[in-house]
């Protein structure tokens, strides 16, 4: 994947949207990913045998999550995940959520 696009602006980095290419890119690399255009986003659904498989997959994620202090949008019914990965602070998919997609599918 190409270079992570953030900027440095005193102590902080601010992480900017994904060009065109580098989305594309990313996203052939997530093939069950799927790209929400509207939202510039990226959405899976995860579906596990009961409930406690899916409450302990989303807590293995929440631990990915608060390490890397990005923070997917999610529901969970009984056995199923669903999870949008999209970065408010860039208005859309950064290197950020490519990441985040990849420690998730990590997991299963």
């Amino acid at each position: 994947m190409g270079g992570q696009q953030a900027l440095r602006q005193g102590d902080a980095v601010m992480v900017t949207r994904l060009t065109e290419g580098l989305r594309a890119e990313s996203l052939a690399a997530l093939p069950e990913w799927t790209h929400d255009a509207e939202r510039d986003a990226i959405t899976r659904r995860f579906v596990f045998q009961d409930f406690n498989q899916a409450f302990g997959f989303m807590t293995r994620v929440a631990l990915i999550a608060e390490k890397a202090d990005h923070h997917p949008e999610w529901s969970n019914v009984w056995n199923r995940v669903d999870i949008l990965l999209t970065t408010h602070d860039a208005d859309g998919l950064s290197i950020r959520d490519i990441q985040m997609a990849t420690a998730i599918d990590a997991l299963v």
